[in-house]
């Protein structure tokens, strides 16, 4: 248990870089972390305690549609949007300059 609770803090405490208007990938969280545990980091979002904090709606899929969100992907969108991000049939437009780098 300690281990997962371990690396979920280490998917929110990367996360919380990306700021509003920019988004990562649940990859490239993974890469960044050192591991190729796509759904385990999609698991940590779900998982996520604090959601104004740690802000979960900013990871997408690697081609740029919204994924999942626990809150509903119609929120997801909404939370975006009034980031300025552009979303069309469920893809943010203009993807590759919205992606934050994860260091």
């Amino acid at each position: 248990m300690n281990q997962k609770l371990t690396f979920n803090r280490r998917c929110y405490r990367l996360l919380s870089q990306v700021p509003a208007g920019r988004v990562t990938t649940y990859k490239a969280l993974a890469e960044a972390l050192g591991t190729k545990a796509y759904r385990a980091v999609g698991r940590a979002m779900n998982q996520n305690p604090n959601p104004i904090q740690v802000p979960c709606h900013r990871v997408v899929n690697a081609d740029g549609h919204l994924g999942g969100y626990a809150f509903g992907l119609e929120r997801k969108q909404q939370l975006l949007e009034a980031e300025g991000l552009e979303i069309r049939s469920g893809k943010i437009q203009d993807f590759k300059s919205k992606l934050h780098p994860l260091v």
